[in-house]
Formats: C-alpha cells, structure tokens, sequence
C-alpha cells in the first residue's frame, strides 16, 4: 500500500505507532527495512518470496535474561531460549491484527525460527525462511559481530528477532553503528571447534558441538561461548 504525498506527513507518525505495537505486546526494540534493501537478498529468502506484495518488512526483537547466560544445569538456558521463539510467533501474530486494524494495510507474520523447508544435510545447514539476522540489521536494530551474532548498542547480543511484512511503504530506520571491538577475537579464539570465520559460522561444525539430548531426551544447549565471551554481550 503506497502512501500517497498528501498523507506523507504522517509517515513518522504512523511508523512510532507501529513500533508502540509491538512493545505493548513485549518487543524489547523495534525497527523498519523498506523493500528496497533487501535487493542483496539470495532467490527464494527475498521477503517478496513470501507476500509478493511486500513494501516493508517490520523487525523486532526480545532479550533474554543475562543470567542465563551463567545458569547452570545448560538445559535451563535452551529451554527459555527456546521459549522466546514462541514469544516472537506470538508477537508478530498479533501485532499483525493490530496493523491492519489501525491502518488498513495487510501483514504477514514470518516464523521467527521454523518451520522452514531449506536443509543441506550434509553441511548441517538449514536456512529460514527469511534471515532474521540480516533482516535486524537492515531494520537498523544493530551490526554483525565477528561471532555472526548481532550486536545492539543496549542489548548486546541477548536479542532474538522475528518479523512482520506489510504492504505498508515505509521508510527505512537508520542502519546501525558496529560495537564489534575491532582487534578483539575472543569469539574465534574461544571455539573448541574452530566454526567462526569472522564472517559466518560453518554449521557442520557449530551444531554438533552446540545441541545434544540428555538421557531422559530433554534439548541442550552445551555451547554459548561466542555469546558469553564477547565484551560487547550486554551492549556498550
């Protein structure tokens, strides 16, 4: 939906109503990539792959609690790791009914994990369908560490991301600053099994030494440390 001139005055005030949305419904930060950045996007992860009719792709984000990064059976840290994925769903969900009340657009909620279809076995790699990452750092909500995390100013890397596309035509937040220390290697230096380049993590390597089942079949999470090493974890 393109907003006309005679309405582009209150742009700015419908993207701050947008974002009050989704704190209202628990959203820590909030942001707004128009289309237009996502020319870079691989065929197949392009937000109009999956509503051809996207003009604007609303990212947000929730942290986690910074002790669980310390806790300790590491079975507590993946299960209400895995609980903000819920949240996310949720989130989106319904900030979706919301917009379309309020400004007569139409959404579309992304699943801020899975389900998705893309998988390489073989390399362990599997792809969402939209990459929350990139969409977070084009929606401005912070810059890529050397871990491949994302690095917010105030959150550090604590954020996990979901999204929301509309027809809405909005303009673009401001991209952010890196808070990546640029001599610091502590994430690179840290893995036991050598899976951060600097630029990406290498799957096959990462997932292996990173998720495993306990006896009674429970998940865990035994490896966070490009998380808890990275001076920049709980923001600037």
């Amino acid at each position: 939906m393109k907003i006309t001139p005679d309405s582009e005055k209150g742009v700015p005030a419908m993207k701050e109503d947008i974002r009050k949305i989704f704190t209202k419904l628990g959203a820590d930060v909030c942001g707004i990539a128009n289309i237009d950045r996502f020319a870079d996007a691989p065929a197949g992860f392009h937000p109009r792959d999956i509503y051809p009719g996207c003009q604007s792709v609303i990212v947000f984000g929730v942290t986690i609690p910074r002790g669980l990064y310390e806790a300790s059976p590491r079975i507590i840290y993946n299960h209400f790791s895995s609980l903000t994925k819920t949240e996310l769903d949720r989130i989106a969900y319904y900030a979706c009914l919301e917009i379309e009340k309020v400004n007569d657009g139409c959404t579309v909620p992304v699943p801020s994990d899975g389900p998705y279809d893309d998988w390489n076995e073989a390399e362990l790699e599997g792809r969402g369908l939209l990459s929350m990452r990139h969409a977070a750092v084009l929606a401005g909500l912070g810059a890529f560490g050397k871990s491949s995390l994302v690095l917010n100013e105030k959150y550090g890397n604590t954020l996990n991301f979901g999204a929301v596309l509309t027809d809405l035509e909005l303009p673009s937040d401001d991209l952010a600053k890196s808070i990546c220390i640029d001599t610091c290697r502590l994430c690179m230096d840290s893995c036991s099994v050598h899976a951060l380049t600097g630029t990406g993590a290498i799957q096959k390597r990462c997932r292996p030494n990173t998720y495993s089942k306990n006896v009674r079949g429970f998940e865990i999470t035994n490896c966070n440390k490009c998380r808890t090493v990275c001076p920049m974890r709980f923001g600037v």
